[in-house]
């Protein structure tokens, strides 16, 4: 059967609706619910100006709808314009996100459980399949113990706000991910910001401080693709008698850092979003650690549990992570990297052009080929770097990778691969 040219029309919003409930005209009829109170609202003057600030500063964005095909290879339709393009831009690693034995597990998981768990953990939504989920989670970091969130976001939060109390010194790396951010900012600690990868400077932000410190990092930072220097921090750590806290989220070919946390109290958070292909998030640690997250940690306590069909997801991802399939994936990820940046660790490959109009122009000529890589610009990242971001996946095919490398040749070529 040939692979259709549109998305399903249930893809498409064109969700069919049977002609006894249709009104009786395509209008719905005039309302005042909701209306806006108009101009004057100081509300209204007050957003107004914020919005039209970033439209002067030519940041203001909206989501584009993205439709995949429904073969697994990262191609999809652009749904305000039907363009057919390949996505260079998600975090689904593995290209699990749409492996049949994922899917079938949430499907089942949905028709058993539901599509909602009803409460939060603490009250009557916690159901086996998350202690299961917990347990797998914990078995594949090697630590004693896991707590799952709803998102990798709400991880940051619950962790950094629990253990970043008063009397102690959280120091975060000046490029970690927005959820680090903001965490550091629920906390109650004092907050420290240190150079990008550099412990020395560590050292002197944190010296003198009488408490305890808290360090947190990114292990693959999301917006260069670099990796943090962890053997160093954690030594830093254990000789500080210091807290490590590290992203994991978009660490899905490692390095595999358990080996270098001997020693060192630490708490791996990561998500179920990117090489799992699902949604939630997770902080796999210490038993008591763990313990004091779910009594302590607001974004665990008072938010509904995960869905049944994600953590089905999640624990069907896990199983092929570990198997043998899932070290065929990582190769595969591996050698797409090579073909396109090689040497760079990790499937995020930053394309820098400094300025946002020429990232902005970058990402719409792409586009014109059938490639599609939004350009990453303040305040994601810092002024001045603007850039590409390129995603890689395993579910990409060799040929659009090929256009791919080449269309970043002609587009840049000494800041292809970089």
């Amino acid at each position: 059967m040939a692979e259709p040219t549109r998305p399903p029309a249930a893809l498409r919003g064109e969700v069919s609706t049977p002609a006894s409930t249709r009104p009786a005209t395509s209008e719905a009829p005039a309302s005042s619910a909701g209306a806006s109170p108009g101009a004057g609202h100081p509300w209204t003057a007050a957003v107004d100006e914020r919005s039209r600030i970033i439209r002067a500063q030519g940041r203001w964005r909206a989501p584009r709808r993205f439709d995949p095909a429904p073969a697994n290879d990262g191609s999809g339709w652009l749904a305000d314009d039907g363009r057919r393009v390949v996505d260079f831009a998600s975090n689904d690693y593995l290209g699990l996100a749409r492996h049949p034995q994922v899917v079938a597990s949430a499907c089942e998981a949905t028709e058993q459980l539901g599509t909602g768990s009803g409460a939060s953990r603490l009250v009557s939504g916690s159901r086996s399949l998350h202690h299961r989920l917990e347990a797998a989670l914990a078995g594949w970091k090697h630590t004693e113990a896991a707590v799952v969130f709803p998102t990798g976001f709400a991880a940051n939060l619950g962790v950094l706000a629990t253990f970043g109390e008063r009397g102690v010194l959280l120091c975060s790396d000046e490029l970690n991910h927005a959820s680090i951010i903001d965490g550091a900012r629920l906390a109650r600690a004092e907050v420290a910001v240190y150079r990008h990868g550099d412990v020395d400077h560590l050292d002197r932000v944190a010296s003198g401080w009488p408490g305890r410190v808290l360090v947190v990092s990114d292990l693959v930072f999301s917006m260069d693709g670099d990796l943090a220097p962890v053997a160093e921090l954690a030594g830093w750590c254990r000789r500080r008698q210091a807290l490590l806290v590290l992203d994991e989220a978009h660490a899905v070919l490692g390095p595999d850092v358990g080996p270098l946390l001997q020693e060192v109290e630490a708490i791996r958070v990561g998500t179920l979003s990117k090489t799992l292909g699902a949604l939630g998030g997770f902080a796999a640690t210490s038993r008591r650690f763990a313990e004091l997250l779910v009594n302590q940690a607001r974004p665990y306590i008072f938010t509904t549990a995960p869905t049944p069909a994600s953590a089905a997801a999640a624990v069907a991802a896990l199983d092929i992570v570990t198997s043998a399939e899932g070290d065929q994936l990582r190769a595969r990820l591996s050698s797409h990297i090579e073909q396109v940046a090689p040497g760079h660790p990790t499937p995020i490959v930053p394309v820098v052009l400094g300025a946002e109009a020429a990232a902005v122009a970058a990402s719409e000529q792409l586009l014109a080929e059938g490639i599609w890589v939004p350009a990453i610009r303040p305040p994601t990242v810092p002024a001045g770097t603007a850039r590409l971001r390129v995603t890689l996946s395993a579910a990409h095919r060799a040929a659009d990778l090929q256009r791919l490398a080449a269309a970043l040749a002609a587009l840049r070529p000494a800041e292809a691969g970089r």
